[in-house]
């Protein structure tokens, strides 16, 4: 296509990559802010949930654990449920990233903003 050209062929080749990897990073980041991930503590009497992104979008507490004398317990099971959803967001977040990269050809180990 770009024969006489030089390395001009190989630059259009690395545009055209680079506009696709754009393209998947902004898909990317719409798909992680659909995907749903739940945090708990306590058990499961503290649920967090937050997307992919670490937006948090729900919390439910279990009324077993709504006693006068439990209000520290119940604060730390709260931040602890957060703490759980943020970590599995962020794990989310980077399994997506790597499988995105995998299917661009990136080496595995590179960081893309998010």
């Amino acid at each position: 296509m770009f024969k006489g050209l030089g390395g001009m062929g190989d630059m259009a080749k690395m545009v055209k990559a680079a506009q696709q990897m754009q393209t998947r990073m902004a898909e990317m980041q719409e798909q992680l802010a659909a995907m749903i991930v739940t945090g708990e503590a306590g058990a499961g009497l503290v649920k967090v949930e937050a997307t992919a992104k670490g937006d948090l979008t729900a919390l439910s507490i279990d009324a077993s654990i709504f006693r006068p004398e439990d209000k520290e317990v119940v604060e730390d099971l709260i931040l602890a449920a957060v703490k759980d959803a943020q970590k599995r967001a962020a794990d989310r977040a980077q399994e997506e990233m790597q499988k995105l990269s995998s299917e661009l050809g990136l080496p595995a180990d590179i960081k893309l903003p998010f």
